[in-house]
């Protein structure tokens, strides 16, 4: 592997040399390492780029790492990876990725990840985003997410974007069955004239299904970000959708979330706030010695946690 993807998987991806458990690294749309395990097997597609994960019924604690790297521009990758996972399994699924270009052309990443929850299965679902490099190449990152949770199944999903992303657009789907939940935390910054649009668009079929979308996002510089969230309760169900975000300088944040419900137990709610940073937050953190950036800075990283 090239010195810039290991850089970019450690931040990504906590890679310090090798990873716990099975793992795919993806360097400029190629396989650059992967391991399997007893309970986990990752496969090669032979019909389009990308593999299959298939995990085993009652795997437990063990944890699976796809992360993806595009290290130079005239780059644009694109990946379908397919998660299987097997009932009662219980697991942890790193994807982080990251562009990097130091010239005038585009490096970008797209993932187009499925899942497929079996009854009563577990599934952590981390990804960081980065974009890194000295040129004005444009670094993009889209992932599109497609969820499908069986009876009883539990799917987080954990999203941070960090810096450096010139343009991404976050798409997500899922179809939650009986007593299964959906769970998402975004959190995202962007800057000088980057561009961020998420779409979350959640069905709740079963009894007692559910799902909670969570975005924290701030808005710097002349960036535009747009949030769109659509919860759709078929069942007796429980769905709620928060956006917040800070905004600063000359940046736009559009948030739009929508509900619909087909059925009179379906219990939904929809939150969106938009604002700057209290004055009276900064002034505080600067009497105890702190400049205005750094009180800005910890504000900002306690928002975004």
């Amino acid at each position: 592997m090239e010195l810039i993807t290991e850089k970019l998987l450690n931040v990504v991806s906590d890679w310090t040399g090798t990873f716990a458990g099975a793992y795919n690294i993806r360097e400029n749309g190629q396989c650059a390492g992967r391991a399997v395990t007893e309970n986990i097997d990752i496969s090669t597609k032979t019909d389009k780029p990308g593999i299959d994960i298939k995990i085993k019924p009652n795997t437990k604690k063990e944890t699976v790492s796809i992360p993806a790297c595009v290290t130079k521009g005239d780059i644009d990758d694109l990946v379908y990876n397919d998660f299987y996972v097997g009932e009662n399994s219980d697991i942890v699924i790193v994807a982080g990725c990251g562009v990097h270009t130091d010239t005038h052309e585009t490096a970008r990443h797209n993932g187009i990840h499925r899942f497929f929850l079996s009854k009563n299965s577990h599934v952590v679902y981390k990804e960081k985003h980065i974009g890194t490099g000295d040129g004005d190449g444009t670094r993009s990152i889209d992932p599109v997410t497609e969820a499908f949770l069986e009876e009883g199944a539990v799917l987080e999903i954990e999203s941070v974007q960090i810096k450096g992303v010139d343009s991404t657009n976050r798409k997500t789907k899922a179809v939650v069955g009986k007593d299964a939940k959906l769970i998402i935390r975004e959190s995202l910054m962007t800057d000088g004239n980057q561009v961020a649009n998420t779409e979350f668009e959640v069905e709740l079929n079963g009894e007692n299904s559910g799902t909670n979308l969570v975005s924290r996002s701030v808005a710097k510089g002349s960036s535009k970000q747009n949030y769109r969230s659509r919860i759709i309760g078929n069942a007796a169900c429980t769905g709620h959708s928060e956006c917040d975000a800070i905004i600063a300088d000359k940046a736009t944040v559009n948030a739009a979330p929508e509900l619909t419900a087909a059925n009179p137990d379906a219990q939904l709610i929809h939150e969106a706030a938009i604002g700057k940073i209290a004055g009276e937050q900064i002034l505080k953190l600067m009497t105890l010695g702190l400049t205005e950036q750094e009180a800005e800075n910890i504000i900002i990283e306690g928002f975004l946690k």
